[in-house]
């Protein structure tokens, strides 16, 4: 059977029983394939909805990951009947996903807008940090224990380099070689990239239902005036640190270069990106925070940098299993890439740190 027809199949499956016109490919993300599968209603008028095929290589409990988007947009959707929400489509016997053989299927409605892979505008940011903020906020009520970890130890920093270390050994792709540079870097910095993971261990640090990809490219905007409508990209929704969804969004949004610019040593922090999404961030959140959340949340964005460069490496280093690369380099690339970023971000700290405690002060006043 063609992807057109099996697309159709899936869409029949969650009960869209509309005249097919076909489907467009979408770019979106790294792990999964997403369709834009459109249809013609009854009175004349197009309607589209958006079909992913999830990596269940990268997410091995996918029934799983889908109770936890079905928990948590429910929560949220209860909470804000008169929005946009974001909604999956159920099967017949109430299920959000259709089990294929090897394919897991899930739909969702598609919302006209658009996205950012990078971003100047710092309207737009801070819109994107009001947006993410409100989400941590939505679910401050909701308790994290429902909710199973979609990636075991995701956002351990301890176990990443624990990964990193495995693949090194095994070298299975044969090119621990030609990278001992970055290997070396990783290694250096591994006792202050794992700092928030062991304040968590030690209970300094308290767990929230967070999102986990709070790259910018993971919230819609209005194709009018580049307000945000939604966060969208739900599968690592899951308890975890604020820390993580703030220093996952600078790491993506105030790098000066995309996260995979083969002109890695222009990578760095821009600091004006820095603050815009800091003041919308923490506007929503600054009420409800810890002071030790507080005092790391600048640190958390050289954490999660280095992080996802142990783990770009280790996907290197074991022949590219995990994210999807265009060409034999793509993930050496990256990994430069965030490298370079760390580096400057352990060099601009103290002026980070100083932007956190201004945005804090602002939104408590």
């Amino acid at each position: 059977m063609d992807l057109r027809q099996k697309l159709l199949e899936v869409s029949r499956g969650f009960r869209i029983d509309y005249e097919y016109l076909g489907y467009e490919t979408i770019q979106m993300g790294n792990v999964n394939h997403t369709y834009k599968v459109n249809f013609l209603l009854p009175d004349g008028n197009p309607k589209s909805f958006l079909i992913q095929n999830v990596n269940t290589y990268a997410f091995r409990n996918p029934v799983g990951l889908m109770e936890n988007i079905d928990k948590v947009t429910e929560h949220i959707r209860a909470k804000k009947p008169d929005q946009l929400t974001l909604h999956f489509h159920h099967t017949p016997d109430r299920k959000t996903y259709i089990a294929d053989g090897d394919n897991f299927w899930r739909m969702t409605n598609y919302v006209p807008s658009v996205t950012f892979n990078s971003v100047s505008d710092l309207n737009v940011v801070r819109s994107a940090g009001e947006a993410f903020g409100e989400f941590q906020m939505d679910l401050a009520d909701f308790d994290s224990g429902e909710l199973m970890e979609t990636i075991p130890a995701f956002h351990n920093t301890r176990k990443r380099y624990e990964n990193l270390l495995e693949a090194i050994a095994r070298d299975r792709a044969g090119r621990a070689a030609s990278v001992q540079e970055e290997i070396g870097y990783l290694l250096s910095v591994q006792e202050l990239a794992c700092t928030l993971t062991d304040l968590q261990e030690r209970g300094e640090l308290p767990l929230r239902v967070t999102h986990n990809d709070t790259k910018i490219n993971n919230v819609l905007f209005h194709p009018g005036d580049c307000s945000a409508m939604i966060v969208i990209d739900l599968d690592t929704v899951m308890p975890g640190l604020m820390g993580h969804d703030f220093g996952d969004a600078i790491r993506f949004a105030a790098n000066y270069v995309e996260e995979d610019c083969p002109e890695y040593e222009k990578a760095g922090v821009n600091l004006e990106v820095f603050r815009a999404f800091a003041e919308g961030f923490l506007s929503k959140t600054a009420a409800a925070m810890t002071k030790k959340e507080v005092d790391t949340l600048a640190l958390s964005c050289f954490v999660l940098t280095a992080e996802l460069a142990t783990r770009f490496l280790a996907d290197y280093l074991d022949g590219d299993l995990y994210f999807k690369v265009k060409s034999p380099e793509h993930n050496l690339i990256r990994t430069r890439c965030q490298i370079a970023l760390a580096k400057d971000m352990q060099k601009k700290l103290p002026q980070m740190e100083k932007i956190v405690f201004d945005c804090v002060s602002a939104a408590k006043k």
